[in-house]
């Protein structure tokens, strides 16, 4: 299969990050849980990051970056963006706000720059996998490289 290059991928190349891409089985359309990639990759899953949205209570988005297995937990979002309170993205508005599908949505590459926040065991990684921007894809980086591409924070992110 030829090697499909998605926008993030480009990003990557154009800034010199080395990346690995992956590719994974799925059914046009389907979302495929973050677990079942990392499954499919064979790659540890403390090592594969999904990306979620979320709008800030003073009408601002915030991207989060967390390990597949875990959950977002909402009040250390909230106070790592500076926020009292921060919610989920509806999945009706990803698209329109990101450039993104849900199940392809990457930090890299979004239609505008947002903070972005990435869970602080992302910094105990060799490499994280991140979505490549389409569904079936993912890229594998250093987390430093990752990090100061979107020039993201470390924060602790997840729910105990």
């Amino acid at each position: 299969m030829a090697e499909q290059k998605t926008n993030v991928m480009r990003i990557l190349e154009q800034k010199k990050i080395p990346y690995t891409a992956h590719s994974y089985p799925h059914t046009e359309g389907e979302a495929v849980d973050g677990e079942t990639v990392a499954a499919l990759l064979g790659q540890d899953p403390r090592q594969v990051f999904k990306t979620l949205v979320t709008r800030g209570g003073r009408g601002g988005y915030f991207v989060f970056v967390i390990p597949v297995k875990a959950a977002l937990d909402l009040k250390k979002a909230a106070k790592a963006a500076g926020e009292k309170s921060v919610e989920m993205l509806a999945v009706k508005d990803l698209l329109p706000l990101t450039g993104y599908v849900r199940g392809g949505c990457s930090p890299v590459g979004m239609k505008k720059a947002f903070p972005t926040f990435f869970d602080q065991t992302a910094k105990d990684c060799p490499t994280v996998m991140v979505s490549a921007g389409k569904i079936g894809w993912q890229i594998e980086t250093a987390p430093d490289d990752l990090i100061g591409l979107v020039r993201g924070k470390l924060a602790d992110l997840t729910m105990e």
